[in-house]
C-alpha cells in the first residue's frame, strides 16, 4: 500500500492524466459543429489506423487490464479463458459484421436493422437492448475505478470507493456532452497508446525478474497460488460438477459472439469514410489487442508469483488489483519511489483505460436514447427537442443509473462482469443484426422478437442467478431466490434470441419486403447509397 508522501506522490501523478484528457475535450470541442454527424460521428474523418487504436482504446477496458490479470492471478489456467475469448470474437466482427455494418447504418445499430423494416418498433426494441447492454457494461467499470482509487488512496474504505464512482459518472458525462465522438476517439487513442506501452512496460520487467524464464514464472506461481499444479491446468474456476462445466461453456459463448452485438464497438464504424476503412480499422484493432491479451497472460501469472493469490485476494476479494501490486513489486515495493511512481503509472494508465470506454459507451448509449428511443416515442404537438440535446441529457440520466449500480457491484470483479454484459449483446442484439443482414425473408415481428426474445430471458437469469442472491459472493448475499444455476446466461439466452427471431418471422402475418432485402442487400455488399 501506498502512504504518506510516496501517497501524494502518486496522486499527483495520477491527476495528471485527467487534465491532460479534459484539455483535450476542451480543444476538440472548440470547433465542433451542432449537427447529429458530427456528434455521434465524429463527422466521419478517422483514418482507419486512427480508428483500429480508438477500437482498441474502447475494447480493451477495467476487464481486460484489471479483471483479467485479476483471474488469472486467483484461478491461473481458468482465467485465460476471457483473454482468448475476447480476442477469438473480433474474427467475427471482422469476417461478419464491419464492412456491412458500416454500409447499412448511419449511427446506431437501429439503423441497420430498420433499413428494411417498420422503423418504429423495430428501433424501440433496438434502442432498449443498446442502452441495457451499455448499462451492465458501464457497471463494470465504475468497479473497476472504484477498486483502483480506493487502492491508491491507501484502502480508505468505502468512502473512497463511492466518490471515485460518483467521480467517473461525471467526468464521462463531461467528456460526451461537450466533445461528442471527436474528442472520445481521440481520448481512446491516447489510452490506447498509454496502455500498451504501459503493459508491455510490465511484461518486460516480469520477464527480467525470471530471466526470461517462462517455465520458472509459471511453477512459481503455481506454488505460491495455494493450489499447486492444480493452478496450471483446467479446472480450478469452472472444474467440478456439471454446473461449473456449463458454466464455461455460456461464459465462451457470450464472449465470442458479445463483441460483435456491443453498441459501443457498432458505433466506431460509423466514424470512418468507407466499408473498406471500417475493415481495415478492425486489422489494426486485431493487431493491438492481440498483443495486448498475450501480455496479461504473463502479468496475470505474474502477480500470482510475485504477489501471491492470497495477497492479491486479501486486497480484493475479486482479483482487480492484481496489476496495480505488481507494478508497486516491480518499482520496488511498498515505500520505495520507484514502486510508487511505478504504481501511480499504471494506476493513472488503468484509469485512463476506465474513462476512455466508459465515454465511449456512454455515447453509444446516449445515441441510442435520442437517435432511436426519443424519435420514436415523440409524439407530433409537443415541442421537438434536437436530437444532440437529447442525446447530452441521456448521458447524464445514464451516467446516474450506471453510478448506483456500480456502487451495488463493488465487490465483484469486472471481466466477470463484462461478460455478463457480452451475454446480453450476443443474445438480444446479435440474432437479429445476422438476421437483418443475411436473411432475405426477416420481418418486422421476428425483428421484435429476436431481440426481447433474447434480452428479457437474458436479464431474468441473472436475476434469478447466484449473481444476485443465495451466494456469499452474491449481490445480495443475505437473500435466496435464485432459480438459474448457472453465472452467465448465455447457452440459454442466446439460443433463445435466434429461436425467437426466427418463430417471429415465419408467424409474421405481413410478408417480407423483398424490395427493401434486396435494396439494402446491395447497399450492404456494395457501400452503394452509404452515407
Amino acid at each position: 500500500m501506498v502512504t504518506g508522501d510516496h501517497q501524494t506522490l502518486a496522486l499527483v501523478l495520477f491527476s495528471v492524466f485527467v487534465a491532460v484528457t479534459l484539455a483535450i475535450t476542451t480543444w476538440v470541442s472548440r470547433d465542433r459543429h451542432g449537427s447529429a454527424e458530427e456528434f455521434y460521428a465524429g463527422g466521419r474523418l478517422f483514418s482507419p489506423m486512427e480508428n483500429g487504436f480508438a477500437i482498441a482504446g474502447d475494447y480493451m477496458s477495467a476487464a481486460s487490464f484489471l479483471g483479467i490479470s485479476g483471474l488469472i492471478a486467483l484461478y491461473g489456467y481458468d482465467g485465460m479463458l476471457y483473454s482468448v475469448g475476447f480476442l477469438v470474437a473480433w474474427l467475427v466482427v471482422l469476417l461478419l459484421v464491419a464492412e456491412l455494418v458500416r454500409n447499412c447504418g448511419r449511427f446506431t445499430l437501429a439503423d441497420v436493422v430498420a433499413a428494411r423494416m417498420a422503423e418504429r418498433p423495430v428501433r424501440i426494441a433496438a434502442g432498449t437492448s443498446s442502452v441495457a447492454v451499455s448499462v451492465l457494461y458501464l457497471v463494470a467499470q465504475m468497479v473497476g475505478a472504484g477498486s483502483l482509487v480506493a487502492l491508491l488512496l491507501g484502502g480508505t474504505g468505502e468512502a473512497a470507493r463511492t466518490w471515485t464512482v460518483i467521480g467517473v459518472g461525471a467526468l464521462m458525462v463531461i467528456y460526451v456532452s461537450l466533445g461528442g465522438m471527436r474528442a472520445t476517439t481521440w481520448i481512446q487513442i491516447v489510452k490506447a497508446v498509454l496502455l500498451m506501452a504501459g503493459t508491455v512496460a510490465l511484461t518486460v520487467l516480469v520477464l527480467v525478474r525470471f530471466h526470461g524464464d517462462v517455465n520458472s514464472l509459471l511453477s512459481t506461481a503455481a506454488e505460491r497460488s495455494g493450489h499447486g499444479s492444480a493452478f496450471l491446468g483446467p479446472g480450478l474456476r469452472y472444474g467440478g460438477d456439471w454446473t461449473a462445466r456449463l458454466d464455461f461453456i455460456s461464459l465462451g459463448l457470450a464472449l465470442v459472439l458479445g463483441t460483435a452485438g456491443l453498441p459501443h464497438i457498432l458505433s466506431r464504424f460509423y466514424t470512418v469514410p468507407t466499408a473498406r476503412a471500417a475493415r481495415r480499422s478492425v486489422v489494426w484493432s486485431i493487431g493491438l489487442i492481440g498483443g495486448f491479451y498475450l501480455m496479461t497472460i504473463v502479468l496475470g501469472f505474474g502477480a500470482a508469483a510475485l504477489i501471491g493469490s492470497a495477497e492479491v485476494r486479501a486486497s480484493s476479494a475479486s482479483g482487480n488489483t492484481a496489476v496495480p501490486l505488481l507494478a508497486l513489486d516491480l518499482g520496488g515495493g511498498a515505500g520505495s519511489t520507484g514502486g510508487t511512481v511505478l504504481f501511480a503509472v499504471v494506476a493513472a494508465v488503468a484509469f485512463a483505460t476506465i474513462l476512455a470506454v466508459v465515454a465511449g459507451i456512454t455515447l453509444a448509449s446516449s445515441a441510442s436514447v435520442a437517435h432511436d428511443l426519443y424519435a420514436s416515442l415523440r409524439r407530433p404537438g409537443r415541442r421537438q427537442y434536437g436530437e444532440v440535446a437529447v442525446a447530452r441529457v441521456a448521458a447524464a440520466v445514464i451516467g446516474a443509473v450506471a453510478i448506483g449500480l456500480g456502487l451495488l457491484a463493488s465487490d465483484l470483479n469486472v471481466a466477470f462482469l463484462v461478460g455478463l454484459a457480452f451475454a446480453v449483446a450476443a443474445s438480444a442484439n446479435l440474432p437479429v443484426l445476422l438476421y437483418s443482414l443475411f436473411w432475405r425473408r426477416f420481418t418486422t415481428r421476428g425483428a421484435v422478437w429476436s431481440v426481447y426474445g433474447g434480452l428479457v430471458p437474458a436479464v431474468l437469469l441473472v436475476l434469478f442467478s447466484p449473481v444476485v442472491s443465495g451466494s456469499p459472493e452474491a449481490l445480495f448475499p443475505g437473500v435466496d431466490f435464485q432459480l438459474f444455476p448457472l453465472q452467465n446466461p448465455g447457452v440459454v439466452s442466446i439460443p433463445l434470441g435466434f429461436l425467437a427471431g426466427w418463430l417471429g418471422a415465419v408467424t409474421s402475418p405481413e410478408p417480407p419486403d423483398e424490395a427493401r432485402h434486396a435494396e439494402t442487400e446491395v447497399r450492404a455488399l456494395t457501400g452503394a447509397g452509404a452515407v
